[in-house]
């Protein structure tokens, strides 16, 4: 399966997953906050929930850049909180759009669906990657 793939890249620089999830969060903090904003009429998205969406990635930033310079140990469970944020901001995404579903056009959807299948892909690669990081507890007496 791709993710386990994916996943098997990264255990050796797990690392790598922090970069390219922080780097991605700013895109999209920069394209909902600032391009999609200017272009409110072409996507349909209100401006005030452009703003909520773009703000989180800024967190999700800070959180990434934070585990890639400073965390050394138990980077399978620092992982996995990214990788439910992740998720988490998914169900937000697709939860406003529905209730704006009246208001946003095509391209906007587009949009919102494809950020959300890159999220997603990313949050299953980041949570394949921690289950190979994080130490099987030995059940056995």
């Amino acid at each position: 399966m791709i993710f386990e793939r994916a996943a098997n890249t990264f255990v050796s620089n797990p690392k790598a997953l922090f970069l390219i999830d922080g780097v991605g969060a700013i895109l999209s903090a920069i394209l909902l906050g600032i391009v999609l904003v200017r272009l409110e009429p072409l996507f349909g998205i209100p401006k005030s929930t452009l703003y909520l969406l773009a703000t989180l990635p800024c967190f999700f930033a800070a959180y990434d850049f934070y585990c890639y310079n400073k965390v050394k140990d138990n980077l399978g469970f620092f992982l996995k909180g990214i990788a439910t944020i992740n998720l988490l901001y998914c169900l937000l995404s697709i939860g406003l759009a529905i209730y704006h579903y009246e208001k946003i056009t095509y391209l906007g959807w587009a949009y919102i669906l494809i950020e959300i299948l890159i999220v997603v892909f990313l949050a299953m690669v980041e949570l394949r990657t921690s289950k190979k990081l994080i130490p099987k507890k030995n059940t056995t007496p």
